[in-house]
């Protein structure tokens, strides 16, 4: 028969995850704790991950890039829904059956440890709330209301765990009149105007080209939990942190919402590549492709007419104000593309360089992951897969003058950590395990 868990004597005095210094050899060894973790920030800080699909993922793999300890509570047999979202797939490369790993899983994953457990069985709930007891922060996107079902919802976890930082993120809330709807990005990109905006100014409503919408929201989600882990030193108490994608979207329409505010007038619409207040600012059409021209000031489109022999626009009563371009928008931009086209984009990159104009080629991914400046950041990483080979990935962006984030280990096989948290961190033995198992409740 499987043993009911039982907290130790320390899970029941502390409630909070110890410091490293405070491990057992053993724990620290499966807490990957290095060296050089004081190049860390949120090294000796625990997560545990019960989210899936990309706003929560993508938060999670911020604060692991930044140290933390994140493991990552999978469906024992599928997973993260996202392991099944390809092609693509990084072809395995050691014998194992099946496509490979998701290009979509392994942007989002990495420095985490997958445990692949059921909590519909109450001892799936059961090692996730002794998990919760020694960790710093847990993050959701489950529906409202879901993980109440389970004993997993922030009432429950924060009797046993008053220093817990639960993050919830979902579609729309944790209250309001759609908060039980479920919300995917494209949908609120839709329902929350983003979509409204974007596209070509004659042309039908558009997604923004990536999921835009849970990546700010993972980011949001992220900035909260590492606020809430400030303010934890102070007060001593957790909290629990309602963040959903609606919310976000709307935050990050900023200048145009607030344009809306102002004026209590419906949005301009789309505007592709324009800028609906100054002109010249969009992509022009060259011999072989687009270059993207930002004459943004008077001094700027003074620079554009001299580049482009056209130094008689600077006294043009048309055009010698932004204000009057704009009023002129279509005609000048006329003008403007049918110089464009008669070169190269890279003739008009080397003839912009050093002006001072801002100017971008319009490049397509493949142009951008091999970008010498994108390289030479080293914003593309190398990183050995277990299975997958060595894989490029892209980095963590911030560069720090003394902390050293970084990605310290692919993203995981499902359940590729299942025995060593179960043993190191919720102190089951062998036997346990193999209970656990041969009733699914973990990965075979």
């Amino acid at each position: 028969m499987f043993r009911p868990l039982k907290l130790s004597r320390r899970m029941r005095i502390c409630c909070y995850r110890p410091r490293p210094w405070k491990l057992s050899a053993a724990q620290r060894t499966a807490c990957d704790f290095s060296t050089d973790h004081k190049k860390l920030p949120l090294s000796g800080v625990r997560v545990l991950d019960l989210s899936r699909i990309l706003a929560g993922p993508y938060c999670t793999q911020i604060l692991g890039d930044l140290g933390a300890e994140i493991i990552k509570s999978e469906h024992p047999t599928r997973g993260d829904d996202t392991r099944q979202w390809g092609p693509p797939f990084s072809p395995y490369v050691d014998g194992r059956s099946g496509a490979g790993e998701s290009a979509y899983f392994l942007s989002v994953n990495r420095n985490k440890k997958s445990l692949g457990l059921s909590f519909k069985d109450k001892r799936g709930a059961d090692i996730l709330r002794k998990l919760a007891t020694t960790s710093d922060i847990v993050v959701e996107n489950y529906l409202p209301g879901t993980l109440k079902r389970y004993g997993l919802d922030y009432a429950t976890l924060k009797e046993l765990n008053p220093k817990l930082i639960y993050a919830s993120i979902t579609g729309y809330g944790q209250f309001g009149p759609y908060s039980n709807r479920a919300g995917f990005d494209v949908m609120v990109e839709a329902e929350m105007g983003l979509m409204h905006i974007t596209g070509s100014r004659d042309g039908p409503p558009v997604k923004v080209g990536c999921a835009v919408t849970d990546l700010t929201t993972g980011m949001y989600a992220a900035n909260s939990i590492l606020a809430s882990l400030l303010e934890r030193h102070i007060s001593g108490q957790g909290q629990h942190l309602d963040i959903c994608l609606s919310d976000c979207q709307v935050a990050t329409l900023s200048n145009m919402a607030q344009s809306v505010l102002v004026t209590k007038k419906p949005d301009s619409g789309r505007w592709g590549t324009s800028h609906p207040s100054v002109v010249p600012y969009r992509a022009f059409e060259t011999k072989d492709g687009n270059v993207l021209i930002g004459g943004a000031n008077d001094r700027l489109f003074g620079v554009l007419a001299k580049l482009l022999d056209r130094d008689e626009w600077v006294t043009d009563e048309r055009y010698s104000s932004n204000a009057m371009r704009v009023h002129n928008r279509d005609e000048l931009e006329r003008q403007i593309e049918s110089i464009t086209k008669t070169r190269s984009t890279q003739e008009w990159l080397d003839r912009f360089e050093g002006s001072g104009l801002p100017y971008a080629k319009v490049n397509d991914l493949l142009g951008t992951v091999n970008h010498n400046h994108v390289r030479e950041r080293d914003m593309i990483v190398t990183v050995d897969h277990s299975s997958c080979g060595s894989i490029e990935m892209i980095n963590t962006p911030v560069k720090y003058s003394r902390s050293q984030p970084s990605i310290r280990s692919p993203p995981p096989l499902l359940g590729q950590h299942t025995d060593e948290i179960l043993t190191n961190l919720v102190n089951l033995d062998e036997e346990d395990i193999e209970e656990l198992r041969k009733f699914g409740v973990i990965n075979g």
